[in-house]
């Protein structure tokens, strides 16, 4: 990285417990399970209050664009290509982020092999050519291993970047079915109006929700194209045909409305847990064309993509929203304040959770983005918003080139510790059993810092790591504020531990709806000095 990463947890693998405790160094006051209550079952600590919904559970992710190679690939060798994602993964570890957004259906295409559509282009540098291994599987498990949340990201209805069919691999769907693409300004776009394009967009998504172990499904503004000048999205014959009498607009919106309830729909019944989230553009209407819109002066999406949020919003239909609230604070056409406002108040009284879609790439760009504090003022408006749940970045480049040094000053000032994701309502699970068999010791083969490890429970998704400064009692609650790592496995060494210094670590078990446990029993240590 370009920028000063700070410390970073190293996670340890699952260990059976024959290995913790040879580890660790064994029953030598180091903690550890409780003792034998009367008739051979063990004793537990009481219940007590985890961290839950505090201020300190919040949403923290970055946009990975992969359409014309935005933040990666940026090369067709198969080694460069793991590597540079790696290292983006690195960067969002570094910045103590929990999250991904990776771009995987770019153009009717794919980045796994897909019994529907070709390779992605952006792979090989020809689409359909198999690039040699399962791309989205080797995504999905570097993200896992650092206990980054992976949401693949699809778009529904772009086809091509460049207006020429002959262009497309002879597989695709749009060169078998022409009759479903329409050229819009330079590109190809499948017609939201024919429910072939519904269908096929629909098994898409769902071929990679049964096949993989993903986090949530997302998609960004791509709707109805954005307009191109006074030029109507071709879809006169379409409307003719399916139309039914409706006025032309609100025919656009349902045909929108019925691909995302459709999908809100086979996702939840497949998955009950999955998350189905969409990052809109960032204002729905303007309070001079509707009085429930936003005291804005911007394109609208409901009047130019043809995307009711709210409707998706108030039906449930999505778990949760990311507006792309791409203005600074004072925006003459949209106040960052007046938005994050606006929005916060439309989720409200509703399970839908609220991130904001943050405009990293713009830093540098004027007068006002050339201030490196301009996105942590974002941050600061945000605290006033208890509806707000986190923030997502546009994009992973733009934070790993760390501009005018504001990655650094974002982690430094507002990310200085990891975070766990808010809970999920309304989609099941519950905290799994609390963790067990914790020790702290030194940490082994010469690494510097404590080395905590415990037996990984079968019911639990990640868990969080908790430290306290001196001897502390070995049944407690923890404080948010005390979270130095959350991660995936057995154990971590922990290189912040200062050497000499006496501490004591508390474990909880999360499942992957973040659900918290409460700590099982604390482990105290002295920290090597060398």
């Amino acid at each position: 990285m370009a920028w000063r990463a700070g410390t970073v947890i190293r996670v340890l693998a699952a260990a059976t417990s024959a290995a913790v405790l040879a580890a660790c160094g064994g029953g030598d006051g180091h903690g550890g399970e409780p003792a034998a209550a009367p008739g051979g079952a063990r004793a537990e600590c009481a219940a007590v209050a985890a961290p839950g919904d505090s201020r300190s559970r919040e949403l923290r992710g970055m946009w990975i664009a992969t359409v014309a190679g935005i933040d990666w690939p940026k090369s067709p060798s198969k080694e460069r290509q793991q590597a540079g994602f790696r290292k983006l993964l690195d960067t969002a570890q570094a910045m103590n982020l929990n999250a991904v957004f990776v771009q995987i259906r770019p153009n009717s295409d794919a980045f796994y092999p897909s019994p529907h559509e070709p390779w992605s282009q952006w792979i090989t540098g020809k689409q359909g050519k198999d690039p040699g291994y399962d791309v989205l599987g080797f995504m999905l498990k570097e993200a896992h291993a650092r206990n980054l949340e992976f949401h693949a990201w699809f778009n529904p209805y772009r086809v091509s970047r460049q207006s020429d069919l002959g262009k497309l691999a002879p597989g695709s769907p749009a060169r078998k079915h022409p009759d479903w693409v329409r050229k819009y300004g330079t590109g190809l776009w499948y017609d939201p109006g024919l429910p072939q394009v519904r269908d096929l967009a629909t098994k898409a998504v769902m071929d990679v929700v049964g096949k993989y172990d993903i986090d949530a499904v997302h998609f960004d503004d791509y709707f109805y194209p954005y307009p191109e000048g006074a030029a109507d999205y071709p879809d006169k014959a379409t409307y003719k045909a399916h139309g039914r009498g409706m006025d032309k607009a609100d025919w656009r919106r349902q045909n929108v409305d019925t691909l995302v309830r459709t999908l809100s729909e086979q996702i939840h019944r497949a998955k009950p847990w999955m998350r189905f989230g969409i990052s809109p553009f960032g204002v729905w209407r303007n309070k001079t064309t509707d009085p429930k819109g936003s005291a804005t002066k911007a394109l609208e999406s409901y009047d130019a993509q043809y995307a009711d949020t709210l409707k998706w919003i108030k039906q449930g239909w999505i778990d949760y929203v990311t507006p792309q609230l791409y203005w600074a604070v004072g925006d003459a056409r949209a106040d960052y304040a007046t938005l994050v406002d606006w929005w916060s108040r439309q989720v409200a009284g509703t399970r839908v959770q609220l991130s904001i879609g943050q405009a990293a790439y713009r830093v540098g760009e004027d007068a006002t983005w050339k201030k490196p504090a301009e996105l942590g003022r974002h941050l600061d408006l945000n605290r006033r918003h208890p509806a707000v749940r986190g923030d997502v970045y546009f994009s992973a480049a733009d934070l790993a080139s760390n501009r005018r040094g504001f990655a650094q000053r974002l982690r430094d000032d507002h990310y200085p510790r990891p975070a766990i994701p808010p809970v999920v309502q309304g989609r099941g699970g519950q905290a799994p059993a609390p963790a067990r068999g914790l020790r702290a010791g030194p940490a082994a083969g010469g690494a510097k810092g404590v080395q905590v490890q415990w037996r990984p429970a079968g019911d639990a998704t990640a868990y969080g790591v908790y430290r306290v400064d001196g001897k502390a009692p070995a049944c407690a609650a923890v404080d948010p504020a005390r979270l130095v790592a959350a991660v995936r496995g057995g154990g971590i060494v922990d290189p912040s531990a200062r050497p000499g210094r006496t501490y004591t670590y508390y474990v909880t078990a999360l499942d992957r709806l973040h659900h918290e446990s409460a700590p099982g029993r604390g482990a105290t240590v002295t920290a090597p000095r060398g």
